[in-house]
């Protein structure tokens, strides 16, 4: 085995919009359960993604803990019985199955619209949290900077990244389609997270919309996008007046219940057809909204991938991505297969370096001082020499995959087993 590495994943593949925002986690939540699983579960290489699409907890276990890490999430989440959850979940209890998934996830080929960039950033949030909770060992440091690494070789080497095929951009598609038949569309976006932030920037991009405002509780923040994206700002407390004006409404708030509910919209009056589309996990727009006459709400789940000729040029790029992920997690796999002979080395170079030590006590008395030093410079670099082709051995062995029986025949042949266990 060559790490003990596995993943627990809830994603937009198995688990509906209703269910995914039940499951999801902010920051503080993703932050306390960091903290539970490690020091409760006693797992390591912790990390935890949760996202619009997927909530996801890796880690190094030597059996399989997705039963109590689901129950542990449940216990987080306020859950009585997570047993019903269960199918939701995909179980992946091998170190090819995880490893390759998180690749795929971190690189948007696992995203619900193909090569999203947003996921690359939110996994580095992720592995920043797990920096700060140490709850990431060399081999999750590793992975992640592998991973960071292979990001920017798609990013140089193909055109995987081109255009504009994300969450937010297909929000833009949307609805441009909807208001198709709208003479200059005014459209209102009602908080600025990283998606809503985004949309305005491909609003503000986009010829297609001149009357776009946008609303956040917090005004500095407002002003700031709106002087970068030159769009206008509506003041919190007018949000319903806005809200009556605009063709579209487009919500990213993040709050744990929906804050456009049914009796708010039906206060609008709508006259005409008025569209709203949610962009947030857990829903900040009430299911119930869509029952209001004249209101169509679309979430998350509607906002499928466009066939724009970005979306297609990615979806091109698509082997090229895999092909360098494929290098990627091979070299992976040769640093981590060297990891589990690097003890047996240290050991061996500790009884070498024992051997060599009672030798120059032995014979240091009866030399001068200049003498001990030139014997002790030569029977360091003979004690390299005589490691050197173990090592070599040894790694080449780890590549084929045959390791144990050297590791075993070094051991006997140098008695490593009474060696102490490097640090």
């Amino acid at each position: 085995m060559l790490h003990p590495f596995k993943a627990v994943s809830l994603s937009f593949k198995k688990a509906p919009l209703e269910i995914r925002e039940l499951i999801s986690l902010d920051e503080a939540a993703c932050r306390r359960f960091l903290h539970a699983l490690h020091h409760e579960l006693g797992l390591s290489d912790l990390l935890v993604l949760s996202t619009c699409n997927r909530t996801e907890i890796y880690y190094a276990a030597d059996r399989d803990q997705s039963p109590a890490i689901i129950e542990a999430l449940g216990q987080l989440k306020g859950l009585a019985d997570m047993a019903e959850y269960f199918p939701y979940f995909d179980i992946l209890d091998s170190y090819q199955d995880s490893v390759q998934h998180l690749f795929e996830v971190a690189m948007g080929l696992d995203a619900q619209v193909v090569g999203d960039l947003q996921i690359s950033n939110q996994v580095k949030q992720a592995y920043q949290w797990s920096a700060d909770a140490d709850t990431a060992g060399p081999f999750l440091h590793r992975l992640l900077h592998t991973i960071f690494f292979t990001n920017k070789r798609v990013q140089q080497e193909t055109r995987f990244r081109d255009g504009a095929a994300s969450t937010s951009y297909a929000t833009l598609e949307l609805v441009e389609e909807l208001t198709a038949d709208i003479a200059n569309p005014r459209v209102l976006v009602v908080g600025l997270g990283e998606i809503g932030a985004d949309v305005c920037r491909h609003f503000s991009d986009s010829k297609a919309f001149t009357d776009v405002t946008l609303c956040n509780r917090t005004r500095s923040k407002a002003e700031a996008l709106a002087a970068e994206c030159q769009l206008s700002i509506l003041n919190f407390e007018d949000l319903v007046q806005g809200m009556k004006e605009a063709d579209v409404v487009i919500s990213s708030i993040s709050r744990d219940t929906p804050f456009f509910t049914r009796d708010m919209v039906e206060r609008l009056e709508v006259l005409s057809y008025k569209f709203f589309v949610d962009l947030s996990v857990p829903r900040s727009i009430g299911a119930d909204v869509e029952n209001v006459p004249g209101v169509l709400v679309y979430n998350i789940d509607a906002i499928q991938s466009k066939a724009s000729a970005a979306l297609e040029q990615r979806l091109a790029a698509v082997p090229q991505v895999r092909a360098i992920i494929a290098d990627s997690i091979a070299g992976l796999s040769d640093w981590t297969k060297e990891m589990l002979v690097s003890p047996t080395i240290q050991k061996l170079k500790n009884a070498l370096e024992q051997i060599r030590q009672e030798e120059m006590d032995r014979f240091q008395k009866k030399m001068s001082p200049e003498e001990a030093k030139r014997v002790d410079e030569i029977t360091k670099s003979l004690m390299q020499k005589i490691l050197k082709q173990p090592v070599l051995q040894l790694k080449a062995a780890c590549k084929r995959g045959e390791a144990d029986q050297l590791i075993e025949v070094l051991t006997d042949l140098f008695d490593l087993e009474n060696q102490p266990t490097p640090a």
